[in-house]
């Protein structure tokens, strides 16, 4: 062979790895984006929706310490925003500023008065995927927390209230509720241990005439799927309208019998399954 023969046949050989390793390179190399993104995909399907939790009148964020712990334990994101406890609307308001810093799908959970602001704040998010209201009212558009906790018999709530007044922005006066320090275990939280029921009186947040006297202007249930829990022994809102209320929502419903109003406080863990079975759901 000559020189020249065996130049080209050498080149020839090179060229042809150098072609093998670039096409084995690139499949390589889509392979691995390939898993890459598999793998994003099943991230993304594996993850956990987070949780917002709204308190309601008399209450603040810590009464659901026991289940922050255990949706915690769990792996789940959670948040439990402060309520104003000013006005239905601007309370709801408020709440939707929360949701919309909040990335991904949400199970979006309210106690009491509570339950009438998620209603109004989750209308029209298409991230909120579930609604839980927790002895909570669950309004019409239309209707009041006040007008529905006088709907059946059995709230006892009125004769345990203090009022005082408060300075509003435009220089006029609001009326605020909370209820009697030594009345406050029985009426709000009669299964609850009589020294953290102390705690909890003196850390009641006020609620404003105007929040529980507003109308709901939105209902977000009627597009939302939701679950409702049933406190078989709340004196606050009666069984009867709390069973109402989420029949009417077409809510997957659960009942505490023993229950007073206060039942995150009180059990923990059964308002933790009622959110798990929400959050699974959805998924």
């Amino acid at each position: 062979m000559s020189r020249s023969s065996r130049a080209r046949s050498a080149f020839q050989t090179v060229a042809t790895v150098t072609l093998a390793s670039i096409v084995t390179g690139s499949l390589l190399a889509a392979s691995t984006v390939s898993s890459s993104a598999s793998s994003r995909k099943t991230e993304v399907s594996q993850a956990k929706p987070t949780i917002v939790l709204v308190h309601g009148a008399f209450a603040d964020a810590s009464s659901w310490s026991g289940v922050i712990q255990r949706l915690q334990r769990d792996g789940y994101p959670v948040i439990a925003t402060a309520n104003p406890l000013r006005g239905l609307s601007s309370d709801a308001a408020y709440l939707r500023s929360v949701l919309d810093s909040v990335h991904g799908p949400v199970v979006l959970v309210g106690h009491s008065y509570g339950g009438s602001v998620i209603t109004q704040a989750a209308a029209g998010d298409p991230n909120v995927k579930a609604l839980v209201y927790i002895a909570a009212f669950i309004p019409d558009v239309g209707e009041s927390a006040g007008e529905l906790a006088g709907k059946f018999p059995g709230s006892t709530l009125g004769e345990t209230l203090n009022t005082s007044s408060y300075p509003l922005p435009d220089g006029g006066t609001g009326t605020e509720l909370t209820i009697k320090q030594d009345l406050f275990h029985h009426q709000f939280a009669a299964d609850v241990p009589a020294t953290t029921a102390a705690i909890m009186a003196a850390t009641q947040r006020p609620v404003s005439t105007l929040a529980l006297e507003e109308k709901a202007s939105k209902a977000a249930w009627k597009d939302i799927p939701s679950y409702a829990m049933v406190a078989g022994q709340d004196y606050n809102i009666p069984p009867q309208a709390e069973q109402w209320m989420a029949e009417r929502a077409h809510a997957h419903t659960v009942t505490v019998d023993s229950a007073s109003h206060a039942v995150a406080v009180s059990e923990p863990s059964a308002v933790t399954d009622l959110i798990r079975r929400a959050a699974h759901d959805i998924r």
